[in-house]
């Protein structure tokens, strides 16, 4: 740190445990104890319950669970595919033309989601391509506010590999299909796990425009918690809050175990 002295130091860790417990500890524990109690009257909450708990992993709330892991995960798959064949097709390029098509890839997400979801709606309302309504119209809007990350993600990862590897491949017969599979996306695998981890993340969290396209039958986790807490039905969705969390940590914490088990079986 920057602080010399002792009670400097101190100071800094105080300010610093405040901002944290009130912008980040403060709420998760607000929704932790509202998830498993049934009123609120006072400072504490009371009457502890695991009803709210039990419904959100049954009945809609289980098919809420369902979609937004469908959702995640394959729009997450197809981000990883784009991002992955954008990043490698842009390498070779340099100077303004590859400043401008980043810029572009990057534009869905410097944009308001609710507008990304206004334009998706309104572009696939009409034929030739009639999307409204169905499932697909959610994996579009998903795909396009989260394909920026995964792109982004690749090509740091290509920034950072070193090209000695990719030559010596080339300098003895390797052809560039075979370059690609065993040499370059090998050495990309922490970087396209981490690409997919951040998009399922992002995936799974979505709400401004999955709320304007999404289907009755096709209700995501998120949409499901705005629904029960603008009925007035905080504790429900508190609880449904609990196990969104829990679910994309245990993908994301299962996501993180993949290149150690690659490695120790190297």
């Amino acid at each position: 740190m920057l602080l010399w002295s002792d009670r400097g130091r101190a100071a800094a860790w105080a300010v610093t445990a405040v901002i944290v417990g009130v912008l980040y500890v403060a709420p998760l524990a607000v929704i932790l104890m509202a998830a498993f109690s049934s009123q609120w009257n006072g400072v504490l909450p009371s009457h502890p319950t695991l009803r709210h708990v039990a419904d959100a992993v049954s009945g809609p709330s289980a098919e809420q669970i369902w979609a937004s892991l469908v959702t995640g995960a394959v729009a997450s798959l197809i981000a990883l595919a784009a991002g992955t064949w954008a990043a490698l097709a842009l390498r070779p390029l340099a100077g303004r033309l590859r400043r401008i098509l980043d810029l572009a890839f990057f534009l869905p997400s410097a944009v308001p989601s609710v507008s990304v979801g206004l334009g998706v709606l309104v572009a696939y309302s009409q034929p030739p391509l009639l999307l409204n309504g169905t499932v697909a119209i959610v994996l579009v809007v998903h795909l396009v506010l989260i394909s920026a990350f995964a792109f982004g993600n690749v090509s740091a990862g290509l920034a950072r590999l070193a090209p000695e590897f990719e030559q010596v491949a080339e300098s003895l017969g390797a052809r560039p299909g075979f370059r690609l599979r065993h040499v370059t996306l090998p050495l990309l695998t922490p970087y396209l796990l981490a690409a997919f981890s951040l998009s399922f993340a992002l995936s799974m969290g979505e709400l401004g425009a999955t709320v304007m396209v999404y289907p009755p039958g096709w209700v995501t986790l998120p949409v499901g918690i705005f629904a029960l807490t603008d009925r007035g039905d905080v504790f429900q969705g508190a609880a449904l809050t609990v196990v969104l969390i829990l679910v994309t940590l245990a993908v994301l914490g299962a996501m993180s175990l993949v290149p150690k088990r690659a490695t120790a079986e190297r």
